[in-house]
């Protein structure tokens, strides 16, 4: 058993995320997202999704990273 780096619960089924050379430890997927996923920096939502990185910034989409005056930036649907 292992010790969530987010909740502290031990437990059983836990798991591992490997990311950027270090180890997580999770109880849960709500916990690894919680934790690891990055925040619009327009929006504030955390992605979940893939999201949009321009010049190391991140965005939950095209409208958020325009609205941050970013240009080029074409959702796909």
């Amino acid at each position: 058993m292992a010790r969530c780096e987010v909740c502290g619960n031990d437990y059983g089924m836990s798991f591992e995320v490997h990311a950027q050379g270090a180890v997580h430890v999770f109880d849960c997927f709500s916990c690894a997202i919680h934790r690891m996923a990055p925040i619009c920096e327009h929006c504030r939502v955390q992605i979940i999704g893939q999201g949009v990185e321009v010049e190391g910034h991140w965005y939950c989409g095209g409208h958020c990273a325009r609205a941050e005056g970013q240009v080029g930036i074409v959702d796909k649907v």
